[in-house]
């Protein structure tokens, strides 16, 4: 199955090299889970702070459909 993974700020540099900007299309197996898709991309875990799913706070167990939109924040901070 094919999801949208867009990684924002700081995580963009775990996008494989031939992802355009701060998203890439994936093939993936059924029923993946998120945590399943971190490892993939060797995103460390301490690293995220929010997980959406199609616009939908998420967590790392949850399991991914066809089509779905992941989108992974890290911590941010200012002033």
């Amino acid at each position: 199955m094919k999801i949208d993974v867009y990684l924002y700020a700081t995580l963009s540099r775990y996008l494989p090299e031939d992802a355009s900007g701060r998203s890439v299309t994936l093939e993936v197996s059924e029923r993946s889970s998120i945590r399943e898709i971190v490892e993939l991309l060797s995103i460390p875990e301490e690293t995220i702070k929010l997980i959406f799913v199609n616009g939908i706070h998420a967590q790392m167990d949850t399991v991914l459909g066809e089509g779905d939109r992941l989108g992974i924040f890290p911590p941010v901070g200012g002033g």
